[in-house]
């Protein structure tokens, strides 16, 4: 049985390359790109990273507007952004928040390698708006809005994006070598809130726990110890 989806995707090189998100693209046999001047062409799967949720794809074109890139690290709470989708198929839709919180972290990949480092922002972010620009004022990419927390599935005022920095490095590398290349230090962390100091006896709950040290790994042969 056949299904279509949409989703949205900023261009990010003169010459036809996009950046959208994985779920957009995933499992798919035929994509289709349709332009802000409604050309619609066939495009092609580059590249696809589930672990950050992006994609990169590719249509036959040049001259096209492209994004600029701002460095996510710069972005502060509070910040005003734009969000741009196709939200619910209505095209080219903007809508505005802030910035509301950095390196969120919600879960929503469930695998063990799972990168997440979200911008959270309130604005509007509904289904078809995955793999849009948010920018900021000046109309620089800061991130690809991706995911948005709500119990019923459309927005309910907080949305999550892929900051641009990790973005830009999904895209080298994806261009440089197929796939997304990354070092593993082989350790997984725990959040210490102030209970599990107090419990520890340590006196600051600032930092992270080392719970597990993977055998064989570069942090086991570094010398990290799992604190028990």
């Amino acid at each position: 049985m056949q299904q279509q989806a949409t989703g949205s995707g900023v261009i990010i090189r003169t010459d036809g390359y996009i950046i959208t998100n994985n779920h957009v693209v995933e499992g798919s046999n035929d994509l289709e790109v349709s332009l802000y001047n409604k050309r619609v062409y066939k495009a092609k799967i580059v590249g696809r990273d589930p672990s950050t949720d992006l994609a990169l794809i590719k249509i036959t074109e040049q001259g096209l507007p492209a994004a600029k890139f701002a460095n996510s690290e710069q972005v502060q709470v509070g910040d005003w952004v734009l969000a741009v989708g196709n939200p619910f198929d209505l095209a080219s839709t903007v809508t505005a928040g802030i910035i509301s919180a950095k390196a969120r972290s919600i879960h929503i990949r469930q695998d063990n390698s799972a990168i997440e480092s979200f911008l959270q922002t309130d604005a509007a972010v509904n289904p078809g708006n995955s793999g849009g620009a948010l920018v900021n004022l000046n109309g620089d990419l800061v991130g690809i809005n991706t995911a948005i927390a709500s119990p019923t599935g459309t927005y309910a005022g907080y949305a999550f994006a892929v900051p641009s920095n990790i973005v830009a490095k999904v895209v080298d590398d994806l261009l440089r070598y197929g796939e997304v290349r990354r070092a593993y230090l082989g350790v997984s962390i725990q959040d210490l809130d102030w209970t599990l100091a107090q419990d520890l006896k340590l006196a600051t709950s600032d930092g992270v726990l080392v719970a597990r040290v993977v055998p064989g790994s570069a942090a086991a042969q570094a010398g990290l110890q799992q604190r028990m």
